[in-house]
């Protein structure tokens, strides 16, 4: 066997690579619990690809038939309760971690030089995710599913001389029809997945180039000499970190330190996951709208379309603006405005626990202002809310220019040299 192995290995270097890019890859010692919606990214990232594929088994992308295979699933296909199940919840699982694993970057500024491409990409799969879980919320085929497709590709209208030709491009057609589901879901069943696992592919290269963050937001990478024998670490680390580096005293191997935690979290995760996906799936119509159990019909509009709740931030930016042009301008920043946080953040200093009390109140806001959002976004219109949408947007726009104003000569604690023991 180990004969086999080693003919293996000279072929395909597997174990090389697993040794250099998890089991003997440098992790700082002194990471938290912010650091396991990575990993908790990547496993729903594997349940959504695997649930996904049975799905296609017996789903019949055409507007005879999308809504009647999916009824068809839940009732008929041994266990496909479960697995749809286990895909809708997926779906909003996704954008919890994602949405967590975001917020960790930003209160330890894990997109400050030089971990900007690393963020890019982050914010590339973030993109790609949410055109994914577009393309995947229209293909039950339910009022909510047509609606919302309707609300969402009307906006591509609003760009001047292409406008209109754009929305029959993306539509397949001069309005919602099968043709749109029929795309939709080849986009979302074989192109956006190929583009998620490719972008999640080169975000874990540059991760392994730059290194991992830490709560401290000090470098575990130090220049090769720099290091006495005694500040190196103690573990066995791969040559491909160490070539051009010495590792301080401050990291421990991936395997079994790290892992051990991350499936620790992962077990809380999963009691969460099936405690919805078993008893309540639907989360009060926020994972799975009430609408959505109808089959679509373009002669009855539902008395309120908004979006599924991990898009309703955005969308209440969206309303916000009274003009339907500058709305969508609008939307659009404040995603664009994620990208270019590497460059908006003048700071020295990454972590917020040596940063000054007016950038931790900063991120705060900014936290529950997004929170605030996705509550008007994701609720019935009125006059208070309209209010309520505009302030927020202002408020939202108003972190980036705060930080970019005050970052640059911001008051910092002493930064370590090393991480704390």
């Amino acid at each position: 066997m180990s004969g086999f192995l080693n003919w293996i290995e000279e072929r395909i270097p597997m174990m090389r690579v697993a040794n250099m890019h998890a089991i003997q890859y440098p992790a700082p010692r002194n990471m938290n619990f912010w650091y396991v919606f990575g990993f908790l990214a990547t496993i729903v990232l594997v349940n959504q690809i695997v649930t996904g594929i049975w799905l296609t088994m017996n789903f019949e992308p055409s507007a005879e038939r999308a809504f009647a295979s999916v009824e068809y699933i839940m009732r008929e296909v041994d266990y496909g309760w479960l697995i749809r199940y286990m895909h809708s919840t997926g779906a909003s699982a996704f954008f919890i971690v994602v949405y967590m694993h975001m917020f960790r970057g930003m209160i330890y500024g894990s997109y400050q030089k030089p971990r900007e491409l690393l963020w890019v990409f982050g914010m590339l799969i973030y993109l790609a995710l949410m055109a994914e879980a577009f393309m995947g919320y229209v293909l039950p085929w339910g009022q909510m599913s047509y609606w919302g497709a309707q609300v969402i590709v009307s906006l591509f209208g609003a760009i001047p001389v292409i406008g209109p030709d754009l929305v029959v491009w993306i539509q397949g057609d001069y309005v919602i029809s099968g043709a749109t589901l029929n795309r939709f879901f080849a986009l979302h069943v074989i192109a956006l997945p190929l583009v998620i696992v490719i972008l999640v592919f080169l975000h874990i290269i540059a991760l392994h180039e730059v290194g991992s963050n830490n709560p401290d937001g000090i470098p575990i990478k130090h220049k090769k000499g720099s290091l006495s024998e005694d500040e190196k670490t103690k573990y066995e680390i791969h040559e491909y970190y160490t070539a051009k580096y010495d590792i301080a005293d401050d990291v421990v191997p991936f395997f079994p330190h790290i892992v051990l935690k991350d499936l620790v979290a992962f077990s809380i995760f999963l009691f969460g996951f099936c405690y919805i996906m078993f008893f309540a799936p639907e989360m009060g119509g926020k994972f799975l709208e009430h609408p959505n159990f109808e089959i679509a019909n373009p002669l009855k509009t539902p008395e309120h379309i908004f979006p599924v709740w991990y898009f309703t931030p955005f969308y209440a930016i969206l309303k916000a603006v009274p003009d339907k042009l500058f709305g969508v301008i609008a939307m659009f920043a404040a995603i664009a405005a994620l990208f270019a946080l590497p460059w908006v953040d003048r700071g020295r200093v990454r972590s917020w626990r040596y940063r000054s009390g007016l950038h931790k109140v900063n991120l705060l806001v900014f936290a529950a202002v997004f929170v605030f959002l996705g509550y008007l976004g994701g609720t019935p219109q009125e006059n208070w809310k309209i209010v309520a949408s505009q302030i927020a947007t202002i408020m939202y726009f108003g972190f980036f220019v705060l930080l970019w104003m005050y970052s640059k000569n911001e008051t910092t604690k002493p930064v370590p040299t090393r991480i704390p023991r």
